[in-house]
């Protein structure tokens, strides 16, 4: 197994550092390589992975301990074998003060002062919804719409609305959000469909529902009539005797099912009594009357 240097995961060179430094270090880390601070890099996706796997080992002592006695093993000898020989610090030494009084003392190399860069924040998302129509949803296609944005002012977006959206649906915008910080990337904007009801055609699931209106002699002698369908005519065939309420089923004229097929149109009846009866239809009606032994009650 490959051992890993948490504390070089963290950003130290040693072993030496408190709790407090500990945890500090990785809410920088931690910021620094977030899956929302980088999206799509899988590089930083595992980096984000082996900061929190250093942490929680790093932040119990028990553990930690145990830990330490591994580092010193594999990573604290490395490290004395790498500083031994190297020029040292005789500052503080006899000899250095000799040196230093025929010499001057050795400046040491002042390192550059590294300004802490604020961690890129992605802007939140912003939600809206909008209202189409059934025909809209079903065919799909750009749809202008007017909202106002982050800043107060009114901006134009065009939605593509794919064929067959169902209701309560989002579709998003990306970058359309908010602002993100530090040079981070904006959020972005979810729309929610909302399908309307309309006076031809109702939504239930993948089924749509619709009205026919008949006349009395059509429910009794029976017909065959022609509807609008949302995609073309269809025909419907009225049985004899049938009743207001009804339902009529025609099969794969419905709503987009989101597989390839389709629900059902359903029809139903609508029986229409005429208001304003011209004489003779009355004296035909009274004759029916007469004639009919039928009683409903």
């Amino acid at each position: 197994m490959i051992f890993k240097d948490y504390y070089k995961i963290l950003g130290f060179e040693t072993n030496k550092v408190t709790l407090d430094e500990i945890k500090i270090a990785f809410r920088e880390q931690a910021k620094k390589y977030h899956p929302d601070m980088n999206e799509g890099s899988n590089m930083a996706e595992e980096r984000f992975k082996d900061i929190n796997e250093a942490y929680r080992t790093l932040s119990n002592s028990a553990s930690r301990r145990k830990y330490d006695r591994s580092w010193n093993s594999n990573i604290g000898k490395k490290k004395n074998k790498e500083n031994y020989g190297k020029d040292v610090n005789h500052s503080n030494t006899v000899f250095g003060e000799v040196v230093n009084m025929f010499f001057g003392a050795k400046k040491e190399k002042e390192e550059p002062k590294v300004k802490n860069k604020k961690p890129q924040v992605k802007g939140e998302n912003v939600e809206t919804a909008i209202n189409v129509s059934i025909e809209e949803a079903f065919f799909g296609g750009n749809k202008k719409i007017a909202l106002r944005a982050v800043d107060g002012k009114m901006k134009n977006f065009i939605v593509k609305i794919p064929a067959g959206i169902r209701n309560n649906e989002k579709i998003r915008l990306v970058g359309q959000g908010k602002s993100g910080e530090n040079g981070g990337k904006n959020g972005d904007l979810l729309i929610k469909i909302n399908i309307e009801k309309d006076k031809k055609f109702r939504l239930e699931g993948c089924n749509l529902y619709t009205d026919l209106k008949i006349t009395p002699w059509e429910a009794v002698l029976g017909a065959r009539v022609t509807i609008e369908g949302i995609d073309g005519q269809e025909t419907v065939y009225i049985q004899k005797g049938i009743q207001s309420g009804d339902k009529i089923r025609i099969a794969q004229k419905g709503y987009k099912d989101g597989k390839g097929g389709r629900g059902d149109l359903i029809v139903e009846t609508k029986i229409m009594i005429p208001k304003n009866l011209s004489e003779e239809e009355i004296s035909l009606y009274e004759k029916l009357k007469e004639a009919s032994n039928f009683n409903p009650r």
